[in-house]
């Protein structure tokens, strides 16, 4: 790849905004799965206003072990320039050639671009839109999904990047650009934008601008399995070529995105970085949006297959399963043990540290605030999302069902609601909110009976670590000399 060289010194990385930062950083926690981070006063004194600069052995020693703690990320703007020359965009499509339009005028002709027309009804329009804009058609005969209309594009592919956007999807140059810049790290195959849309007139349109099943969020993150982010949408991601090998499971018709991202976890580094933005167009009519949601549920059985557990809706430790039961139970003798229960895992976990008292007590009250709230949080999603049919008949029947579950609805669609400030009443985004778990949780449970694949809604069982705390994370980060 063609790269513009850049002073050594001007690679930035940044702690994550839920890191905390104790002892004037001689401490780090944060992370998915949690951990601390104790650095060496060598090591702290390198970061200042929560960046590091990389400019030497020790920085780039440190910069590593925070990006892959999942820490940090590096700051994209600082990295080295790259060619646009170096990358071709596919865009699969069926028919939808307005959308088609819009998102090749959003290139603007800066990019050499193919089309891979997936069998349309009308294919004169496609290839109409493909002319106008100068882009070469691969034209396939007959539908055959998106996994394989990317992988037909992918095999015309002569550059060392590639690009896949949706037909529904802008994304800019200068995103591109930037998004190519993540690979001057030899370890990185995918870097992708934080997929946006416009807040719209209507109230679908509102709330999927702001809970879109596309947008994963604010925050920069390395991509892995049973991680916070844990996998990207095919939308529109870039790509290392020689990273892809076969590309796409073509078997699948929804869910191959995840399966990739999944195979490609296992030997590279995956990057989504929120700081690029591609602009998605929302469905915002009732049943087609509806339809949408239950066809992304439909794709746990087949990846569960292909990944196991992976897939599971929940992690269940035996601290986790203890809260989350305690929780549920709803007794007064209950709300004494919780209370138990949480002062000693942040107290024992705490005591894994080298700490002072005070920095002990509030990393400890940290962990059991964390310990409660994911727990929390966690069991009210399966209850409206994954297992609703079970929460919604148990309910017919019993009190505290009843309670529990509307307890759940209004915690997670409230705590939702708070968190991305939607252009919507409260009101109708509960409704909304309700709506959208229904329609996954009902393609969740239509995949797992047709291909019998329970492991889909069940969830996995990891092993003890304190409190969410993994104390292998421990230690200083030392200078190679």
């Amino acid at each position: 790849m063609t790269a513009t060289p850049r002073p050594a010194d001007s690679v930035r990385v940044k702690l994550h905004r839920d890191v905390r930062v104790y002892g004037d950083t001689s401490i780090l926690m944060g992370g998915e799965p949690l951990r601390a981070l104790r650095l060496k006063p060598q090591a702290s004194r390198l970061i200042s206003n929560r960046e590091l600069r990389v400019n030497d052995a020790l920085s780039r020693s440190l910069a590593e072990r925070l990006v892959s703690a999942g820490l940090a990320s590096t700051v994209t703007e600082t990295l080295p320039e790259a060619s646009l020359a170096d990358v071709t965009v596919i865009i699969p499509v069926k028919d939808r050639s307005d959308e088609l339009d819009r998102a090749l005028s959003a290139i603007t002709g800066a990019v050499a671009t193919i089309i891979v027309d997936d069998g349309s009804d009308e294919p004169q329009k496609v290839a109409a839109v493909a002319v106008k804009h100068g882009a070469h058609l691969v034209a396939l005969p007959v539908n055959q999904g998106p996994a394989a209309a990317r992988n037909a594009g992918l095999r015309e592919v002569t550059t060392p990047f590639v690009a896949f956007a949706d037909s529904d999807v802008a994304v800019t140059p200068d995103a591109l650009a930037l998004l190519l810049r993540h690979f001057a790290d030899d370890r990185i195959a995918v870097a992708a934008p934080r997929i946006v849309g416009r807040a719209g007139t209507n109230w679908i349109a509102r709330y999927e601008a702001a809970c879109s099943s596309l947008d994963l969020g604010p925050e920069p993150a390395l991509v892995k399995p049973g991680s916070r982010i844990a996998w990207l949408p095919s939308a529109c991601f870039a790509a290392r070529v020689a990273a892809l090998a076969d590309g796409f499971d073509e078997r699948l018709r929804c869910g191959e995105d995840v399966d990739l991202m999944w195979r490609l976890a296992e030997k590279w580094r995956i990057r989504y970085d929120p700081s690029v933005h591609a602009m998605h167009e929302h469905r915002d009519e009732l049943w087609p949006w509806l339809a949408r949601k239950k066809f992304y549920g439909t794709s746990a059985a087949p990846l569960a297959s292909r990944h196991g557990d992976v897939v599971a809706p929940a992690v269940l430790t035996p601290w986790i399963g203890a809260v989350s039961g305690l929780l549920l139970v709803q007794r007064k003798w209950s709300v004494t043990l919780l209370a138990v229960l949480l002062a000693i895992t942040g107290y024992r976990a705490s005591c894994l540290l080298e700490a002072p008292p005070q920095t002990r007590a509030e990393i400890g009250a940290r962990l059991a605030v964390r310990l409660l709230t994911g727990s929390a949080t966690q069991a009210s999603a399966l209850l409206v999302r994954h297992w609703w049919p079970i929460a919604l008949t148990s309910a017919l029947f019993s009190r505290r069902a009843r309670r529990a579950l509307l307890l759940a609805v209004l915690t997670d669609g409230l705590t939702e609601y708070r968190h991305t400030k939607p252009q919507l009443d409260p009101v109708r985004f509960l409704v909304a909110r309700r709506l959208d778990d229904l329609a996954y949780g009902s393609g969740v449970w239509a995949g797992a009976i047709r291909q019998k694949a329970p492991r889909a809604l069940l969830p996995r069982m990891r092993g003890f670590t304190m409190g969410g705390l993994r104390p292998q994370a421990f230690g200083g980060v030392h200078s190679p000399h």
